[in-house]
């Protein structure tokens, strides 16, 4: 089975060929394969009639074990065939920094490379997360700057901007976050971007840069493509560094659990409960993924432009070559 074919996504439809979209997976080892399946899986729900081809790609140096280089073995290419690869559109995960400079990580002169061949080389690009904070880093000079405290929870983004990103979806809207810093909206203006969403509250959920001829590059702060339990599970790894003596105690994901798990959460911490509790009182929570539609809808869109897009770019292409000829 070739690596393309166990992730067709549509059935065909009025786009009159396919829209294939990279994946570049820096997320560590052990979050490497769910963040595969979770954006695998909103993609096949988001893709409706369009035929989408899923490819799977990485980063060489972001340091893995033998185990996760052994599994990734016939499923992933190296990101740095993409210039090589028939890829339309792409999406760059985050990964969990190691360093408080990101220039200073491992993988960030190959992660820089794959940014600006990105941006010919795509019709669109997303990046998501810590993807996002270095591709404006690394294009603008943006630095990000660290919060307060973590944003862990799910939130309301509020649309500032119509775009064709949000059609059909509400004006507010539920969006997973989990991070500890923040690009300021400020220099994203200063800079040309566009702020397309924010959270209710504060802050920059969704903004966009495009210049003319080149890829129009999506960036997320949120986790749209988050499931059910992963903010659950985040929490729980949190709290496991907690009781080793690795962190300061992480306070609980807002808006995600019932009142009922919070108050046994608070009352498993404030008692000095071992992790095992923590774990059995989050496996019996059922929090609702009331952001699961809108993440369907936001990535349909998103899908929709880059077909719309590649189709662009053919025909001007076959322009230029008649015009030649």
């Amino acid at each position: 089975m070739k690596k393309t074919e166990q992730f067709v996504m549509g059935t065909g439809s009025s786009f009159r060929g396919t829209l294939h979209v990279g994946l570049v997976n820096n997320m560590p080892d052990q979050a490497l394969r769910t963040t595969e399946i979770q954006f695998a899986r909103l993609l096949k729900e988001a893709a409706g009639p369009l035929d989408v081809r899923l490819r799977l790609f990485s980063l060489s140096s972001i340091p893995r074990s033998r185990e996760a280089r052994a599994r990734m073995e016939g499923f992933y290419d190296d990101a740095g065939m993409l210039p090589h690869a028939p890829v339309d559109a792409l999406i760059v995960t985050g990964a969990e920094p190691q360093a408080a400079d990101l220039r200073a990580e491992p993988y960030w002169g190959e992660l820089a490379r794959l940014i600006d061949w990105a941006q010919a080389g795509t019709v669109t690009t997303l990046f998501s997360c810590l993807a996002a904070h270095a591709a404006v880093l690394h294009l603008d000079g943006i630095a990000r700057r660290p919060l307060a405290r973590k944003l862990s929870g799910v939130f309301t983004a509020i649309r500032r901007e119509d775009d064709p990103l949000f059609l059909n979806v509400p004006s507010q809207f539920a969006v997973p976050h989990s991070r500890r810093n923040e690009t300021p909206q400020d220099a994203l203006a200063a800079h040309g971007y566009q702020v397309l969403t924010r959270l209710q509250g504060g802050g920059a959920d969704l903004f966009t840069r495009e210049l003319p001829g080149q890829s129009r590059f999506v960036f997320l702060q949120g986790h749209p493509e988050y499931d059910s339990v992963t903010l659950g599970r985040e929490y729980l790894r949190d709290m496991g560094r907690f009781l080793r003596g690795d962190c300061t105690r992480p306070a609980l994901p807002e808006n995600y659990f019932d009142r009922v798990t919070e108050e046994m959460l608070h009352h498993a911490a404030g008692s000095g409960a071992p992790l095992e509790e923590h774990v059995r009182i989050v496996a019996s929570a059922l929090p609702l993924q009331q952001w699961r539609n809108h993440s369907v809808r936001l990535f349909a869109n998103w899908l929709s432009s880059a077909a719309a897009a590649k189709g662009r770019r053919a025909a001007s292409r076959a322009i230029h070559t008649r015009k030649r000829a």
